[in-house]
């Protein structure tokens, strides 16, 4: 992957920017976020077990990947378990995770030959003690990759990840006086990432389900009805060019208005 971005990401090394950039790194789409919904619903409407669904569900990473490589992203964030699923049967929360082992078993090794980075946002307690070692080797497998970022949500919430962070800075000792939106970025799970330009959440819910409540500020929405299982290469294209679309103003007006 080719990365066209002006600014560098720590742990990214720069390249030669091609004649033509990709559409979405010429646009500025840096981060993309995607909330992966609806495996369930795929499952039963094929008459099939919810968990037949998140097994579909991560066999579509690949596509959707290989799509945000040629489009130049820098940073993914797939939202893959919240610290409210828990309350889902545990039959399925067991065997979910169990599939998250074996899906790091399957994809380590091309993800490292790709130079793909992993990280972990969220918090690691209630997580099953072997997929945490296998979530662990992963991250430190790959942690010198500098082709994209890829961070995993799991047992992520945007409200325990900005309770944490002032715990963290309380224990650090931070000033009062000193904490600003800074200072607050820098004890985020995210910490030297860029905000999200772009979410995605699939299913057509319409809510942020405590999802980067902090970083998504500022980005721009894209709800599809596409179950995530069917959402394609195609159908993040047509994500991307809504946002294209869009007259992203922070607040601001433009210079026409």
């Amino acid at each position: 992957m080719t990365i066209t971005a002006t600014h560098t990401l720590p742990g990214l090394k720069a390249h030669s920017a091609p004649a033509a950039a990709p559409a979405a790194a010429a646009h500025g789409i840096r981060h993309l976020a995607i909330i992966m919904d609806g495996n369930g619903r795929w499952a039963r409407k094929r008459n099939l077990p919810r968990l037949a669904g998140h097994k579909a569900g991560t066999d579509n990473l690949h596509r959707v990947l290989r799509e945000c490589d040629r489009q130049g992203i820098e940073v993914v964030t797939l939202y893959a378990f919240s610290t409210e699923n828990w309350r889902r049967p545990e039959e399925e929360v067991s065997g979910l995770m169990r599939l998250l082992e074996i899906v790091i078993d399957r994809e380590l090794a091309e993800l490292h030959a790709k130079g793909v980075q992993i990280r972990h946002i969220g918090r690691i307690d209630r997580i099953p003690v072997l997929l945490q070692k296998k979530i662990q080797h992963a991250i430190e497998h790959t942690r010198h990759n500098t082709r994209l970022i890829l961070n995993i949500a799991l047992n992520y919430g945007g409200r325990a990840e900005i309770v944490d962070a002032v715990k963290q800075m309380i224990v650090a000792g931070v000033d009062p006086e000193c904490v600003d939106e800074t200072m607050i970025g820098r004890y985020l799970y995210t910490s030297e990432l860029p905000d999200p330009d772009l979410i995605v959440r699939t299913s057509g819910e319409y809510r942020v389900s405590n999802f980067l409540i902090w970083q998504g500020a500022y980005s721009e929405y894209y709800i599809t009805d596409v179950h995530w299982p069917d959402f394609d290469e195609g159908e993040l294209r047509k994500a991307i060019a809504s946002y294209v679309a869009r007259d992203r103003r922070f607040g601001g007006v433009t210079k026409t208005t």
